[in-house]
């Protein structure tokens, strides 16, 4: 069989003649050709030290919006940047882009991808009521109670059988109070379609039990009218043979003397000692 010359085998052992062009072969020429394709589908590298600019940004970019959430996918760096001059933002985006530092007033606090619209409103928690003024000092406190059974005043919430915190306390001039301490919660009030056909609350209101410090017995013994609705709810608790209102809190602490012990009778050794 005669080969062609341009098909023989290369020769291993032969040297390239000095001046003399090697002539290209069929793999170098592929090689030469994928070499070339790679060159070309690699990423070109920026000419600057920053990988963005202002004129990238404008082009991509067009809203406020679009551009904060660019910064925040890429940063994660929360931008307020609706209703600034539409070259400051654009800087200012850049500059958080690259790395830069930027002024203070820029930055938000408020996630780009939602929407205020959408959000449901809560309304305000407002303040406990005060307690009453007539009320001692927690210096002249004499016993108190903690109850978290006592029954929710809040309606719904008692309906659902939830309770509240509530503190009892005597003082030492006989006057007994409540103060309700919570717990808060948060109720969904109304219903309404969002964009997306979802069903969401029209808002959410507080559930705040909280009373300040109220008084239920006063000094000479006597009852508010919330009282005695309480101490009958506390004697209905039974304790052994008594109830809690009696053991716990409206309890009687006798002080007693070396002279007591010896003669009870002498009623004045009680305004002597």
């Amino acid at each position: 069989m005669i080969m062609n010359r341009s098909e023989e085998t290369p020769n291993p052992w032969d040297t390239p003649v000095e001046g003399v062009e090697e002539k290209p072969t069929k793999a170098k020429a592929k090689a030469k050709a994928k070499t070339q394709a790679n060159e070309e589908a690699a990423p070109v590298q920026p000419s600057s030290e920053f990988d963005f600019d202002l004129e990238g940004l404008m082009s991509d970019f067009p809203t406020a919006t679009e551009l904060e959430r660019f910064v925040y996918d890429v940063k994660g760096v929360v931008l307020a940047l609706k209703g600034r001059a539409n070259k400051l933002k654009y800087q200012t985006a850049m500059d958080v882009l690259n790395g830069l530092e930027v002024d203070p007033k820029f930055i938000g606090d408020e996630n780009p991808y939602v929407e205020k619209s959408e959000l449901v409103p809560l309304d305000e928690l407002k303040q406990p009521a005060k307690s009453d003024p007539s009320i001692p000092t927690r210096a002249n406190l004499q016993n108190e109670f903690y109850s978290p059974f006592v029954p929710h005043p809040d309606f719904e919430s008692r309906a659902q059988d939830r309770k509240v915190h509530c503190m009892f306390r005597k003082y030492n001039n006989g006057l007994i109070t409540y103060e309700i301490l919570g717990p808060l919660s948060k109720r969904p009030i109304g219903e309404k379609l969002d964009k997306f056909g979802r069903s969401r609350p029209e808002k959410i209101i507080w559930v705040d039990p909280r009373t300040g410090e109220q008084i239920v017995q006063r000094a000479d013994g006597t009852l508010t009218p919330q009282g005695k609705r309480l101490r009958a709810m506390m004697q209905a608790f039974k304790v052994n043979k008594s109830n809690q209102w009696d053991t716990w809190v409206d309890r009687e602490f006798i002080s007693t003397s070396q002279a007591a012990k010896q003669n009870p009778w002498d009623l004045g050794l009680e305004a002597n000692g």
